[in-house]
């Protein structure tokens, strides 16, 4: 018999999905190349918005709680927000998506890690996927796969308008001092074009970090040497130094198709100012177990409705972001003093508190400067106009 739904691959939005679908009492297939525990470059930040749609409580791998984000302009002025509730929680990807993994095991997925996707085929009726040298049927697909993955490419789905790279890895507390960084987000902004530098705080570490254009590859090493510097820390100091790539997802591209559809990084879900794509992979999850679980129920024939439902929920965020990115390119100071005002700010918090769904959903007063960051981004080009006409 042929499952109900084989994942192809076993992150946060692969193995959400699995657990949503196996708890729902579908029949999954969780493959993942890798063998589990094993670790992913990643700056580990879930937002209080993304902690309410992960399925199940991961309280047992928070390292720290972020109350606080410093933000600071090329390595001038400097700004402290923060209302005093958390903003995001701290981990480790080796920690969260091993209990993700375990979790969705438990609700009753079959997991085969260890095991390479090496082609799918899809079809009317259903899917076949070749992994390690066996042939798995399928009555639905899911694409976990990342920015590479055998997925989309084998069903012309995804595909990226601009893809971003950034450079990280730990430092010990006892190399950096815990009272200075616990508790907060550091972010160097405008330091390095379309992205940031970043000091996050873990359990017995920090990570350090930078992120922008793909352009900036070659420069990332001298970026993050710049960062360090400025936080008192030797780049041989830092350990694990890792690059991957960030896939931003053009508006117009395919998410799903007959009984196949892409989650989370294989879909190009990343914000595209914060380099996040931890809410965006379990909202993916979700929206997905519901697509599958119609098809199954008989209520829809395909998986296509995935990326309406898709658009409405991420659409405004990501034009929002996407106008911001681009701005604090070409206008720094400018969209620096309007998006750490007490009003602009108090916006972003609700949004990442998951209060707001987005910045344009923001009433009163906080409209006006909110308008201005639009207007700066559209004249800087804002290439993320399409959501909002997707």
């Amino acid at each position: 018999m042929p499952y109900d739904a084989i994942i192809a691959g076993a992150g946060p939005a692969g193995s959400a999905c699995a657990y949503r679908l196996a708890a729902a009492g579908a029949s999954v297939l969780l493959l993942d190349r890798a063998t589990f525990p094993r670790d992913k470059p990643c700056g580990g930040g879930l937002t209080l918005r993304a902690l309410d749609v992960v399925p199940v409580p991961i309280d047992a791998v928070v390292e720290d709680v972020v109350d606080v984000a410093e933000l600071r302009l090329n390595y001038g002025t400097s700004v402290e927000r923060g209302s005093g509730k958390p903003l995001a929680v701290m981990t480790q990807r080796i920690r969260l998506d091993a209990l993700l993994v375990a979790e969705a095991v438990r609700a009753g997925a079959e997991l085969r890690d260890g095991t390479k996707v090496q082609a799918v085929e899809a079809g009317d009726a259903g899917v076949v996927v070749t992994a390690g040298g066996e042939r798995f049927a399928g009555r639905t697909l899911v694409g976990a796969d990342g920015v590479n993955g055998v997925v989309g490419r084998a069903l012309g789905l995804g595909g990226n308008q601009a893809v971003g790279v950034a450079l990280e890895g730990n430092v010990p507390w006892t190399k950096l001092d815990r009272s200075r960084y616990g508790g907060r987000i550091v972010m160097e902004l405008a330091v390095l074009p379309g992205g940031y530098g970043w000091v996050f705080p873990k359990g017995d570490h920090a990570n350090v970090g930078v992120g922008g254009w793909e352009r900036e590859g070659p420069h990332l090493r001298s970026h993050l040497v710049r960062v360090c510097r400025e936080h008192g820390i030797g780049l041989e100091d830092v350990e694990g130094l890792r690059g991957y790539r960030l896939p931003l997802r053009s508006p117009r591209s395919a998410v799903a198709r007959g009984r196949a559809l892409l989650v989370g990084d294989a879909a190009g879900l990343v914000d595209p100012l914060s380099g996040d794509g931890m809410y965006e992979a379990f909202v993916s999850a979700r929206l997905a177990a519901e697509s599958v679980l119609d098809l199954l129920g008989g209520r829809a024939a395909t998986l296509e409705d995935y990326g309406a439902r898709l658009g409405r929920s991420l659409s405004a965020h990501l034009w929002a972001s996407w106008g911001v990115k681009v701005a604090l390119d070409r206008f720094p100071r400018t969209t620096f003093a309007l998006a750490t005002t007490g009003l602009v700010w108090g916006a972003i918090e609700k949004v990442v508190r998951g209060e707001l769904p987005d910045v344009t959903a923001a009433r009163g007063i906080a409209r006006a400067p909110l308008k201005a960051l639009a207007m700066l981004g559209r004249a800087a080009g804002n290439p993320g106009h399409a959501f909002r006409e997707a």
